[in-house]
């Protein structure tokens, strides 16, 4: 069975890969949320592979490892830690030379053959969380077979956008939609292939 990949989108009305502020964006939840719970916690399980980005991925190490770890963080954030330390991390990039973070490799060339290489490996599926651009890249190549989308409740009309030209059309199927309380969305949706 071919390992699914699935993109992860966090973005305003309009599109844009940005993390605006508006009411309820400064509240950080005791418990996880729909939107955490749609992209990460309930996929500990059946993900061992997350595709970043030089900076996505810096980010994160910088942010979420378990070293970086503040002892105020809810619980699940520690938990998101634990999980991100023992996943494969892939960063995409020209210019790394370096990982510096555990179960980490560094992978460039032409993305159908690398991922070609990846989805050919043992092991569950993929998450792609590399910011627009190369979400961007992995949907115009037609490589992303899940879509799993935080839309927040602001048009920004600026940034970096996921949207852009597409040789073709592709068609979603929605497979689950939740409102949160400030108004974001949780959009998950499938390729239909």
């Amino acid at each position: 069975m071919t390992r699914r990949i699935t993109a992860n989108l966090y973005m305003t009305l309009d599109g844009y890969g940005e993390f605006p502020k508006y009411p309820g964006s400064d509240f950080v939840p005791a418990e996880p949320d729909e939107l955490w719970k749609g992209w990460w916690s309930d996929r500990y399980s059946s993900v061992d592979t997350v595709i970043m980005g030089r900076r996505s991925f810096e980010g994160h190490r910088d942010v979420h490892s378990e070293k970086a770890r503040k002892p105020d963080d809810p619980w699940y954030m520690f938990d998101y830690s634990r999980w991100l330390d023992r996943v494969q991390k892939v960063v995409l990039s020209r210019t790394m030379k370096e990982t510096g973070w555990q179960n980490s490799r560094i992978l460039s060339g032409n993305l159908n053959e690398v991922v070609a290489k990846l989805r050919a490996e043992p092991g569950k599926d993929i998450i792609v969380e590399g910011g627009p651009a190369l979400v961007h890249d992995f949907i115009a190549a037609g490589l992303v077979d899940d879509y799993r989308m935080g839309v927040w409740p602001v048009i920004l009309g600026k940034g970096n956008h996921y949207w852009g030209p597409l040789l073709a059309q592709q068609t979603l199927k929605l497979v689950d939609m939740k409102a949160l309380p400030y108004g974001e969305l949780f959009l998950h949706y499938e390729a239909v292939r």
